[in-house]
């Protein structure tokens, strides 16, 4: 943390990984918070459906992809490995990009390997027509909510996951599971409810970078707004589409930023 003249803290700006867009892209699509799972069928058709239709040059998914990733070996599991081939046969006609989110930070180099997903940092910095776009899953800026982000500074340590990764899968499971059920009234993976982005510290990241816009997740709040005179972001939807009529695609073309149905992404005018 930073502190500003007036005393309010600023989340220092990690590292930032710079992608720039091929020439020849004419449109990037954006999704997070799908939180896939067996129990999740509709959902998990409606995402295998857009990927395999989409007509974007490239998809960039930030974070929380699975509703759950304990370690690169459940990808052996038979919805697992179905997500697996989901994804291999979408790479094979487009980039596919994968950002973690508080959910599926454990996914690894295996999986990525097998599913043909390329990893991005958190944040990153995309440049695509003639702009720049700063992205990221957004929990870590989430200032408000204390116990959260101890939590999170505590599964992101490299001593926790090495311990808990060399457990057996069941093990991590079981663990996992008891977890996700205490967080219904803490919500440990997700933080408060009511927690937001802080503001101060995503303008401050977008001055850094150079960036205009401001692209991420999590809070499951979707829709676009300004930040200050010169800085939008744009909070991706969640997906739901089961228990909910809930799921949306955020497209970048040369005409700026719009948003769609997942059932409409195969439109070149979407």
């Amino acid at each position: 943390m930073t502190l500003t003249a007036n005393g309010s803290a600023i989340l220092a700006l990690p590292a930032v990984q710079e992608m720039v867009a091929p020439a020849h892209w004419r449109a990037i699509d954006f999704i997070s918070d799908l939180h896939l799972s067996a129990a999740m069928p509709a959902t998990h058709a409606a995402w295998c459906d857009y990927l395999g239709n989409t007509c974007a040059d490239a998809v960039v998914m930030l974070g929380d992809l699975f509703e759950l990733w304990v370690g690169d070996d459940a990808r052996d599991s038979p919805f697992e490995q179905s997500c697996v081939a989901t994804l291999a046969d979408a790479a094979r006609h487009k980039p596919l990009f994968f950002m973690a989110g508080n959910r599926d930070f454990l996914l690894g180099p295996a999986m990525l390997a097998a599913s043909g997903m390329q990893g991005l940092c958190d944040p990153t910095v995309l440049t695509a027509f003639g702009t720049r776009a700063l992205l990221s899953h957004g929990d870590a800026l989430c200032l408000d909510d204390a116990p959260y982000q101890a939590f999170r500074q505590l599964v992101r340590s490299p001593a926790w996951q090495s311990d808990f990764l060399a457990k057996p899968l069941a093990e991590r499971l079981r663990i996992a599971s008891e977890i996700r059920a205490h967080s219904a009234s803490r919500r440990e993976f997700d933080g408060a409810a009511s927690a937001d982005v802080d503001q101060p510290s995503a303008i401050a990241w977008l001055l850094a970078t150079g960036a205009a816009d401001f692209i991420h997740g999590h809070t499951h709040r979707p829709g676009s707004e300004p930040l200050d005179a010169v800085h939008t972001r744009h909070v991706l939807s969640d997906w739901d589409l089961d228990q909910h009529e809930r799921a949306e695609v955020l497209r970048w073309t040369v005409a700026g930023l719009r948003r769609l149905t997942p059932a409409h992404a195969h439109l070149h005018s979407a």
